[in-house]
């Protein structure tokens, strides 16, 4: 992947559409982000720029992106999204580790959260089923180390979309109200 310039590092941070992404762009510590994770894909833009703003520091093959979507199985009522294949063939380019896990958060965080440790960045998209990241809190705090960043995307008066960073104060809250699902033996 080739640098970054300084005018595309401003543009992203700055002037990016769509604006509530750029939160992320500023706050995220590039120079100490190796490993992604990425819940609700979308159409692969912020991926994209995630790991171009990643790679500015640290060589692409040591970064490794992991994406949660729904992929395939997306409804009609679902937002707009790629395929497996599409996001793959998207993000392989970038030289970065990828791995991509179909499914909704508690469903893909209860199979991998243990492959999933020492996440430096985590990403929620508003556009998931949020009864099913309810669920999948209990299993973030594995996933997370001291430094570790998660920024969670809410939707605000009028459709309009911001992400906000979350504290470990709060990460322990949501983590500590989220119980797994049980079954009967």
């Amino acid at each position: 992947m080739p640098p970054i310039s300084h005018f595309r590092r401003l543009y992203l941070r700055w002037f990016s559409r769509p604006g509530s992404d750029r939160c992320i762009y500023r706050n995220a510590p590039w120079g100490q982000i190796h490993s992604i994770v990425e819940l609700g894909l979308g159409r692969g833009r912020r991926a994209l720029r995630l790991i171009e703003l990643a790679a500015e520091t640290v060589a692409a093959g040591e970064i490794r992106y992991t994406g949660i979507d729904l992929f395939e199985a997306r409804t009609a009522t679902d937002p707009p999204g790629l395929t497996m294949l599409d996001a793959y063939r998207l993000l392989k380019p970038t030289g970065v580790r990828v791995r991509l896990a179909p499914g909704d958060p508690y469903a893909a965080l209860r199979a991998r959260a243990n492959e999933l440790r020492q996440t430096d960045l985590l990403v929620i998209s508003a556009a998931i089923d949020q009864d099913a990241l309810a669920q999948a809190w209990f299993y973030i705090p594995r996933m997370l180390h001291s430094a570790s960043q998660v920024f969670v995307e809410t939707t605000g008066p009028q459709g309009r979309t911001a992400f906000r960073r979350l504290l470990p104060v709060h990460l322990e809250g949501l983590s500590a109200s989220a119980r797994p699902l049980r079954r009967a033996a």
